[in-house]
Formats: structure tokens, C-alpha cells, sequence
């Protein structure tokens, strides 16, 4: 009998070769897997099974880690956005913004783009997995503004008073309604004028008068 062809095969043989991760090198390894899933077969046809032997761990400490797919996808979508520990910094809060607002658009444009997709749609059918999106994002999304912020803070270019949890959430806020109702590609001049109309304008210092 002749042995399987072709590339799936063959990448079927090299993930059973890789040595054993463990910690932060097994996370990045399994979230890294996630995604090149994700780009071959799509959110819906993506499986643990398939993950965990990419790259090269139990099914078990898959499930140790992330109880449910949501959970693991979610957490490799967010692997690959900007987050508190390298958010851009270009000297300014609008240079900030638009880049970190550019390099999420271009996320949403790819695999993880249709990923969210996939979990935003599902999440409309299962209150429970409904519950599981809105909690992890309330606990990533919005680290990559809070340091930007702070930055622009001690620049003086942003009033204290004037950060709020409301106003930290409004730009990832219309990226992701833009990103909903108006699919992908998000144009660049969209970003701009969600930074320029919106963003800025409830965070800068009010001019001085007198």
C-alpha cells in the first residue's frame, strides 16, 4: 500500500517529530498552530486534535489551558494584535493610534479576521459562548490604548481627566463596527478619520483661553 501524498501528509510526519514544549515556548508554539489552522482550514473546520499534534503537544494541556475552542482561538487571535507589551511608539498619540489602529485592520483582513467572524457568529446562537467573547475582551482589547495613553499623558498631550474607560474603548469600538457591517479591507482614511473625529478630540488637552 502506497503512503500518504502530498503537503498535509508531510506535515503530518514533521509534527510528530518536534520535541516536547513546555511553558511559554508551548503556549507560543500551540497559539502559533492556531493560526496556520486557521489560514488552511478556516474557524469552523479547525479541531484541538489537529492543533495540539501541530505543534507537538497532549490534547490534554490544550484543554488544561483553554477549557473550550473559543477560548483557545481567542487567545491566538489576540496573540497576533497589538497588546501592552509592544503597542507603537511613534512620538505622538495620533502616530500611536493610526498605527496600532492599522496593524488591527490588517489583523482583521486575515486568518483572524475570519476567525471573529466565525466566533462572533456563533456567539449570536450560544449565550454561553456569547458571555465568553465580551469577558475576554473586556480584559485584552483595550491594554495597547491604556499604555499609548499614558504615554501621551506625560507628553501633555492628553487631559487625565478626560481618560475614561468609555473614551479608551471608542476607537476599538468603530474599527470593530466598521469591521462588522462593512467587512474587510478597512481603508486607511476610515482609520484616520475614527482617530482625527473621534479619538483625539474626547482625549486632548482643551485649548487655553486667555
Amino acid at each position: 500500500m502506497s503512503s500518504p501524498a502530498g503537503p498535509l501528509a508531510e506535515a503530518d510526519v514533521d509534527h510528530r517529530k518536534r520535541p516536547r514544549r513546555r511553558g511559554a515556548a508551548l503556549e507560543s508554539a500551540i497559539l502559533d498552530a492556531v493560526l496556520a489552522e486557521l489560514t488552511e482550514v478556516g474557524y469552523a473546520r479547525l479541531s484541538v486534535e489537529r492543533v495540539a499534534e501541530r505543534a507537538g503537544a497532549s490534547k490534554a494541556s490544550l484543554y488544561r489551558r483553554w477549557p473550550s475552542k473559543v477560548e483557545l482561538v481567542m487567545d491566538a487571535v489576540y496573540h497576533v494584535f497589538p497588546h501592552s507589551g509592544s503597542p507603537p511608539d511613534t512620538g505622538s498619540l495620533r502616530g500611536d493610534l493610526i498605527a496600532m489602529m492599522t496593524a488591527v485592520a490588517d489583523q482583521l483582513a486575515g486568518p483572524a479576521g475570519q476567525a471573529l467572524s466565525g466566533i462572533l457568529s456563533d456567539a449570536l446562537a450560544d449565550p454561553d459562548q456569547a458571555r465568553r467573547v465580551r469577558s475576554y475582551a473586556r480584559g485584552t482589547s483595550q491594554e495597547a490604548v491604556r499604555e499609548i495613553v499614558r504615554r501621551a499623558v506625560a507628553r501633555g498631550e492628553v487631559d487625565p481627566a478626560a481618560v475614561t474607560e468609555r473614551r479608551l474603548e471608542a476607537g476599538h469600538a468603530l474599527i470593530r463596527h466598521q469591521f462588522i457591517t462593512r467587512g474587510v479591507p478597512i481603508p486607511g482614511r476610515v482609520i484616520e478619520e475614527i482617530i482625527d473625529e473621534v479619538v483625539i478630540p474626547l482625549l486632548q488637552v482643551p485649548p487655553q483661553v486667555g
